[in-house]
């Protein structure tokens, strides 16, 4: 199969780089950008562990191709904590309400927060609770999970963040 061009910006970093068509954006992520914080569970879209954010929104990176990522901005997990290492409102919340066990859909989590938050600064627990319906956890029963978003969101209006992620501003260029 021939290698496809794709440009695109990963945590705020512009990435170029040729991919066989068929290559999902989250085995672009893992294994050229080297960036595993993106979990595959089911590789069908279902559990959510692979969820990214593209432009600002959740996506299953399992269920895309890198190829339909060109041009686009992903954020991953590993774009959400300052560049001096310390934690985003959400990835504080979940240490700070247990909303994390095994740790394996953690990621996932991360980012649907973030999306949910950005655009619902203030969820009620049923907002939260269908914002990440899309997501599974196998271990903590989800009342961490929800205390976790709200009070990230809590947080978040305490400080008055009107994001909750940031990006790099490096370039790279991956073959």
């Amino acid at each position: 199969m021939h290698e496809r061009p794709v440009r695109l910006s990963v945590n705020g970093t512009p990435v170029e780089a040729s991919v066989e068509p068929r290559m999902t954006l989250a085995d672009f992520l893992r294994e050229r950008c080297g960036l595993t914080g993106t979990h595959l569970g089911c590789e069908h879209g279902a559990c959510g562990a692979c969820t990214v954010l593209v432009d600002g929104d959740a996506a299953r990176s399992c269920l895309l191709f890198a190829v339909q990522a060109d041009g686009v901005e992903v954020t991953t997990v590993e774009g959400v904590a300052s560049t001096d290492g310390e934690l985003s409102a959400v990835q504080s919340a979940l240490r700070e309400c247990h909303g994390l066990q095994c740790g394996f859909c953690t990621p996932g989590f991360v980012m649907s927060i973030t999306a949910l938050l950005r655009d619902n600064p203030d969820p009620s627990d049923e907002q939260i609770r269908e914002g990440l319906s899309g997501n599974f956890c196998r271990c903590t029963g989800y009342q961490g999970i929800v205390a976790a978003a709200a009070r990230a969101a809590e947080l978040l209006r305490d400080t008055g963040v009107t994001h909750c992620h940031r990006g790099r501003s490096k370039s790279a260029s991956l073959r």
